[in-house]
């Protein structure tokens, strides 16, 4: 059996300016050591794997060492060095005080304070987990930690600060140690990686990194047992695997169903997220993170928040360009309220499902809300479908258009005829006449109506409409649409008309994919039109990938009525005629 170690001790800092993410602390020793003012009790504090008993050490071996170099970092070839790297040194003296707390173990450590360093000039005591003395054993020490030997020099080490007592707090020199960010923990295992020939992917890092949690220890574990299995190779997939983590692929379909309301899908996808062996609440807690990081990318002051690699937070910045702020923070408040219930409820899988079926609806539900509001003040019954009513400013931010229900009408049905799916075979039926539906071909005035469109498209589509009444059009349903995402990508898209197909081009395959799923848009298209074979296609262009982000939504009061204003110029009539103001 090979004589293996742990990355965390094969690597572990010899000088402090190898020392990861804790350089605000390596700096201030230097220069404590470069002024001669050097403390003589010092408490490193801060969570487990950042580096607070490897500074300690690295301290303890600068002290004593006899070649020192120009910025104070130890020569590791002198006795002093030697000894200590070979656990032989009788000037530094370590204790456990996890496994040494008692009083008895304090008493013995004040009798070695007593006796001077051999062979050097300081005589250093290294205390970890100090938060687990016992109160007497703290009292004990306590007078030796106020008033020590001039050669003595105490250094603490502890990751639970609120423990120690506040009589020893205030006898020592506190340092706090971060937690090891994302980018340097990646660039380590890099390192690391290629100095064991290891073939490691950025992405596979990363997530070892996330995982990790700001403890560098325990990435370094955790790289050891992936590589372990790897046979030289570190993958992506393999990390995911091993690790059971929900990749993120996962997370941006469901969100594509969501805003598509396609619940099917997102019910589908939940369900093989149990099938895999993941638990509900792991889940909704990713859940929970992806809304949050798309709600970042909404800022580019906070897209730095992100710990993504670049190519996943260009994946986010694309979903999260399409979807309203108003759908993520309404999202968000749902997902907390789940949380906060979860542990109460009794089928934790029918309480997360009802929850994500709402995500799928929230949209409708946000709309409704405000169509609500609108009704009280404009206390009015019924409105004609598909035409477009004045948006609210309300609160410097622009209400959701509104689409009221039709007038239903009365349809004559013969009893005898078979009904046809999703009809009633009885006389006095009532039939929606809806916008986006086409014409019916239950009766035979549309059948002539159907017959004539179809020849005046054959005598010459373009000399019918032009693509300024098609812009107009497609203008008009973007205001119209209950769906947010839907309005967001319409209005980003761009529109060619020829050869008898209507062609939108859009930046990303993610507002592809919506626009193709709303049926509603060519049906109106054809409709209004009074033409039957009108073709609808969508096409990515790379270069308005590039210009998307650039581009921003009203954010002043004025900009926000001048965006109003060239949706529907009966706003700036309406804002005279009342006499008010952009910001009102």
């Amino acid at each position: 059996m090979s004589a293996f170690v742990v990355s965390a001790r094969k690597y572990r800092p010899q000088k402090f300016e190898e020392v990861v993410g804790q350089e605000h602390v390596s700096q201030t020793l230097k220069n404590a050591l470069k002024t001669e003012h050097l403390a003589h009790a010092f408490l490193f504090c801060g969570p487990r794997g950042v580096g607070k008993t490897t500074c300690a050490r690295i301290l303890a071996m600068v002290i004593n060492c006899e070649n020192k170099s120009a910025d104070f970092e130890p020569c590791g070839t002198c006795s002093s060095c030697v000894a200590f790297q070979h656990t032989a040194s009788f000037n530094i003296v370590e204790l456990d005080a996890a496994s040494h707390n008692s009083v008895d173990h304090i008493r013995s450590l004040v009798e070695q304070v007593r006796i001077p360093p051999q062979g050097g000039n300081y005589k250093v005591f290294i205390i970890d987990e100090v938060h687990m003395l016992s109160t007497a054993a703290f009292n004990a020490f306590l007078k030796t930690l106020e008033e020590p030997p001039p050669y003595a020099i105490f250094i603490l080490a502890t990751t639970e600060k609120h423990k120690i007592l506040p009589t020893i707090l205030s006898r020592c020199q506190i340092y706090d140690f971060r937690r090891i960010s994302v980018p340097q923990m990646v660039s380590h295992l890099k390192e690391i990686a290629a100095k064991e020939s290891i073939i490691a992917e950025d992405t596979a890092l990363h997530m070892i990194a996330q995982k990790a949690d700001g403890a560098l220890r325990d990435a370094l574990s955790l790289f050891d047992r992936l590589v372990s299995g790897g046979r030289g190779q570190l993958t992506y997939q393999q990390v995911i695997s091993n690790l059971n983590i929900l990749d993120y692929e996962i997370y941006l379909k469901l969100t594509e169903a969501l805003l598509t309301e396609n619940i099917a899908s997102v019910l589908t996808l939940f369900h093989d997220v149990i099938q895999k062996g993941f638990e509900p609440d792991i889940f909704l807690a990713g859940l929970t993170d992806h809304f949050r990081n798309l709600l970042v990318c909404k800022n580019q002051e906070t897209i730095a928040l992100l710990d993504l690699t670049d190519t996943v937070k260009d994946k986010y910045l694309e979903h999260a360009y399409m979807i309203p702020i108003s759908y993520l923070v309404s999202a968000l408040d749902l997902l907390n309220e789940c949380d906060v219930h979860y542990k109460t409820a009794r089928n934790k899988r029918l309480h997360l499902e009802m929850t994500l079926i709402k995500l799928t609806y929230l949209n409708r539900i946000l709309h409704r809300d405000l169509h609500m509001e609108s009704d009280e003040k404009k206390n009015s019954d019924i409105y004609a479908p598909g035409r477009l009513e004045t948006p609210v400013v309300k609160q410097e931010n622009v209400a959701l258009p509104i689409i009221q229900k039709e007038p239903e009408a009365e349809v004559p049905v013969n009893k005898t005829e078979h009904a046809q799916p999703g009809e009633q075979g009885t006389s006095g039926i009532k039939k929606k006449n809806l916008i986006g539906i086409g014409p019916s071909l239950t009766h035979k005035d549309n059948i002539v109506e159907q017959v004539k469109a179809e020849s005046h498209f054959q005598n010459g589509l373009k000399k019918t409409f032009t693509i300024e009444e098609v812009e107009k059009l497609w203008k008009l349903y973007a205001v119209e649409c209950v769906s947010n995402s839907v309005r967001s990508v319409m209005e980003l898209a761009r529109l060619e008309f020829g050869d008898g197909v209507l062609r939108a081009f859009i930046g990303s395959n993610f507002g592809k994919n919506i626009l193709l799923q709303e049926t509603g848009i060519i049906d109106r298209m054809r409709a209004e039109l009074n033409v039957s074979r009108l073709a609808f296609d969508v096409v990515i262009d790379p270069e308005m990938a590039q210009e998307e982000p650039q581009q921003s939504r009203p954010q002043t009061p004025q900009e926000k009525y001048d965006f109003l204003v060239q949706i529907n110029p009966v706003v700036s009539k309406l804002v005279k005629e009342l006499n008010l103001k952009p910001e009102e």
